[in-house]
């Protein structure tokens, strides 16, 4: 993160990058992601284009990762632990998805111009790259730390319900978002009944007859 005494000369590539980011989207939204969004936030910023440049080696996905990543950043500073502990695990992903979403309202239409960009083929890797890290930041400040299976099936389910809800949120024009809040509230609500059901489902499992001791019967009969 920079430093707010920091002086922009001083500023290595990364943190540049982090610097640019947010104005490089705010410029997005009329420029498209280009180098001339950048040589606008660089100008705004205070910095050389052509050093600005550098700090984007990627392109337009370069551009993009670094704007999602400061938005997952400012997440994180939002909700330090003594906030998440207060909340349930349904209010946590609740508040994270929208405060993620809220960031994004005044460059809704740079957010239009990102996705189509990712849905590129070419930029599959990298849009798939993008989903997973912000999922997974979301449930790990959630307080999610499993290593099983559970691990892989929430954030596959998380990126589901965060990409439907960021459809509904692109044209959302209703008070305060209300909408997307409702519309991301029932998707959640759909989640917790799955893990209600696998959790029984779970809870049965030393009831259910085994098939390795059926086998063994069958190998060796008892007798």
């Amino acid at each position: 993160m920079v430093q707010a005494s920091q002086s922009i000369d001083d500023m290595n590539l990364d943190e540049l990058r982090a610097a640019l980011a947010p104005l490089v989207a705010k410029h997005a939204a009329f420029d498209g992601w280009s180098e001339a969004a950048i040589g606008n936030a660089a100008a705004e910023l205070g910095v050389p284009a052509e050093r600005a440049r550098l700090a984007f080696p990627g392109g337009k996905a370069a551009m993009i990762d670094a704007w999602f990543d400061s938005v997952d950043v400012a997440m994180l500073e939002a909700f330090p632990p003594e906030r998440i502990a207060a909340m349930k695990i349904r209010e946590r992903i609740g508040a994270l998805v929208m405060f993620r979403l809220e960031r994004l309202l005044p460059e809704r239409e740079a957010l239009r111009r990102a996705l189509a960009i990712l849905a590129a083929p070419v930029n599959a890797p990298a849009a798939a790259r993008l989903a997973w890290r912000s999922a997974d930041r979301i449930w790990r400040l959630a307080g999610d730390n499993a290593t099983d299976f559970n691990h892989y099936s929430k954030r596959a389910i998380l990126i589901g319900v965060y990409g439907a809800t960021s459809l509904i949120f692109l044209d959302d024009e209703s008070e305060d978002l209300a909408d997307t809040r409702a519309f991301l509230d029932r998707r959640i609500g759909n989640v917790m009944e799955f893990e209600k059901v696998k959790a029984r489902w779970r809870g049965s499992g030393a009831r259910m007859p085994s098939l390795s001791r059926f086998l063994g019967r069958l190998r060796y009969p008892v007798v």
